[in-house]
């Protein structure tokens, strides 16, 4: 610990030498201005400062037709009229790629010369681009210890490893402490496959944001709501013939009582993946908001004071933003576990039996 903290001050003249991270894409915005929400937004590219961005393809419906551009750039450079959004405000100023003709994105928004966009947007984005990783990622990790676990246990041996060992207690702790406990002895292997998905895709993405260059794609409210949405249709699906009959004419209710308590009934089927989508969205966007706001106060201090008072304020921002790291590790493992908990508790109840509650409440 002791020799990294030697390398800060090294490395923060380096970085205070240089531009502003998060500075706004507008070549005559204030240098000065750090852009934290810049971070946690969707991107039509990968960004590997300082190194390059690495642009994604666009797919749009335009008149009633798919086109497809391998980027931005080659989009703005078809010929087919489109322009960047921040031309149109700037109209004179053009700014160019190194090769000083090809006419390089600066908001990446594209539109037409008259303003108008297009119909549909299907774009690869970045948070959609890490999404897509974790799949592959699960698809991948799994199938290779799949087939380890298959070729031990026809040896007859007991599979070995740390790597083994650790994904092995992580799908057993799924499988027996989230969804066995919430669904029941009866039901619960046919939805683990889904949790065990949920909860490692989940995870994934969160921890890909810890990652230098990496990004926090379940700080996008649209992939929590996706997912969030799995949870829901898997839930009505297993929906037990009892299940709906408490959610559209509860046993044991007074009729004129059914005008008010099943439309709230019904209204609970939604807050259920809502309180999903933003629980995890909001802790984890929030969670990388405060990283960069702490870490932004080293340039802060030194664009108000100077470069040294700022690397100065960096033994004090430092290891504090060491700590909100550590906290948002452990954060990743339990916001995975608590999309994944809630999601098999209400599957459970959906697919719970309650006749053998009833017939008890009849016997009284």
């Amino acid at each position: 610990m002791r020799r990294a903290l030697r390398f800060f001050p090294i490395l923060l003249m380096v970085l205070l030498a240089g531009p502003r991270p998060g500075v706004a894409a507008d070549p005559n915005a204030n240098p000065k201005r750090i852009d934290i929400l810049y971070k946690i937004s969707d991107h039509h590219y990968l960004d590997f400062k300082p190194i390059g961005k690495v642009e994604l393809p666009r797919i749009l419906r335009v008149d009633g037709a798919w086109v497809f551009y391998p980027s931005t750039t080659a989009a703005l450079n078809s010929g087919d009229g489109w322009t960047d959004a921040w031309y149109l405000a700037h109209p004179d100023t053009v700014i160019y790629k190194a090769d000083g003709t090809t006419i390089a994105p600066v908001s990446y928004d594209l539109v037409k010369a008259d303003g108008s966009t297009a119909e549909f947007d299907f774009s690869i984005t970045s948070h959609l681009a890490w999404f897509a990783f974790a799949g592959v990622l699960v698809l991948v990790l799994f199938g290779r210890l799949a087939s380890k676990y298959d070729r031990s246990r026809k040896d007859g041996l007991v599979p070995r490893g740390t790597f083994m060992n650790i994904f092995e207690s992580l799908v057993i702790f799924v499988r027996d402490d989230i969804a066995k406990a919430n669904i029941g002895e009866e039901k619960y292997l046919k939805y683990t496959p889904y949790l065990l998905s949920a909860f490692f895709m989940i995870l994934f993405m969160n921890l890909f944001g810890l990652a230098p260059w990496g990004v926090t794609s379940t700080s996008d409210i649209m992939v929590t709501a996706v997912l969030a949405l799995f949870t829901f249709f898997i839930t009505q699906k297993a929906g037990t013939k009892d299940y709906w009959m408490h959610v559209l004419a509860m046993p044991g209710v007074p009729k004129f009582m059914l005008v008010i308590l099943t439309p709230v009934e019904i209204l609970g089927l939604f807050t259920k993946p809502f309180a999903l989508t933003v629980r995890l969205f909001a802790n984890m966007a929030s969670g990388k908001m405060l990283v960069y706001s702490i870490l932004g106060m080293i340039f802060l201090f030194a664009d108000m004071f100077g470069d040294w008072v700022g690397i100065g304020s960096a033994a004090i921002w430092i290891p504090f933003t060491l700590f909100i790291y550590a906290i948002k590790i452990f954060a990743s493992f339990l916001q995975a576990y608590i999309f994944t908990m809630f999601s098999a508790l209400f599957i459970g109840l959906a697919a719970a039996d309650h006749s053998h509650d009833h017939e008890h409440g009849h016997a009284h």
